[in-house]
């Protein structure tokens, strides 16, 4: 009877500690999942002046002018209208001819600067090239200048009278030209003071891209006997198609939210010819005070910036 009382014993010890180093086992992620948690709590206190300011200057207002556009004022007094403000988009000439502007320039000067972009930064990635970071410099150096800066200078310099560019071209038998005050030598000055800003932007990105390229692609492809065109096209561009759609979607964007430069350089005119839709928004919001309408265009700006976003991916993503 002694030998089973002790070797119960001895299975009753054995199972308390096998049920001490399981519990043991337990506690460990436990503990660890705790220390998580405190490890978390000084992360969430940091992050909270970050999601104080997204929530007040980016949330608030987001939401106040969605609301804000379904009312309209008039003799200071606010009143509902519903979808009025939506529906005076659709019969006003100044909207479409607003979105023409826009569509015209994101139709030219998007392809020409992106075209631009990439075979400066084709050239300047040649390991042949001297001084190759000072070209890069000298071709960056337009997208730290300030906007208004820059957009002053070209209004100097394609001034009719006296202006440097009317100058040169009279140097060459060429007489002067309207840049400013025709409309379609408006816009010429317009997408060319955009392209001049924006290219270095985008070169540098795109030249990011082409230095991320394997060599191995290029050996393998001279070795295949493949010419400097083919390597480009068929190489090149393919590698380049995640920077060329992020590139592309943000001129897009851009250029569907310009203002500043048609508003310094022509202010819109003439005959309404360089107007798009943010600098129709200000001139509605904060010239002639109708803030629901002019949030109304907000909102259809974002509407439309989202769907040709979404037609770009779609298009240009790559292919399974």
């Amino acid at each position: 009877m002694t030998a089973p009382t002790l070797a119960t014993g001895e299975r009753g010890r054995g199972g308390n500690e096998g049920r001490g180093i399981r519990g043991g086992s337990d506690a460990a992620p436990r503990r660890s999942r705790t220390l998580g948690r405190r490890l978390q709590r000084p992360g969430a206190w940091f992050a909270l002046p970050a999601a104080a300011l997204l929530a007040i200057f980016f949330a608030y207002p987001l939401v106040t002018s969605l609301w804000q556009s379904f009312f309209a004022t008039s003799g200071g007094v606010s009143s509902w209208v519903g979808l009025e403000q939506y529906a005076r988009l659709f019969s006003d000439p100044l909207i479409a001819k607003s979105l023409f502007n826009a569509g015209l320039i994101l139709i030219v000067q998007v392809p020409l600067m992106i075209g631009l972009a990439v075979g400066l930064a084709y050239l300047l990635n040649q390991s042949w090239l001297r001084f190759r970071s000072g070209f890069r410099l000298l071709t960056f150096l337009p997208a730290v200048t300030t906007l208004v800066a820059y957009a002053v200078v070209f209004r100097v310099m394609l001034a009719t009278d006296g202006g440097a560019v009317n100058q040169m071209l009279g140097l060459v038998g060429v007489s002067p030209v309207d840049w400013l005050n025709n409309e379609w030598w408006a816009r010429v000055a317009l997408v060319a003071a955009i392209t001049w800003r924006w290219t270095g932007y985008n070169m540098v990105i795109i030249l990011a891209g082409l230095q991320a390229i394997p060599g191995e692609l290029y050996e393998a492809a001279r070795i295949d006997g493949a010419g400097r065109w083919q390597i480009f096209t068929k190489i090149v561009i393919p590698q380049l198609r995640p920077v060329l759609i992020f590139t592309t979607v943000t001129s897009t964007i851009g250029a569907l939210q310009l203002f500043d430069e048609n508003w310094i350089l022509t202010e819109g005119g003439p005959n309404d010819a360089t107007l798009t839709p943010v600098l129709y928004l200000y001139k509605v919001g904060f010239r002639q005070f109708d803030f629901g309408y002019a949030s109304a265009i907000a909102w259809m700006l974002v509407v439309i910036t989202a769907i040709i976003a979404i037609v770009q991916f779609r298009i240009m993503r790559e292919k399974p």
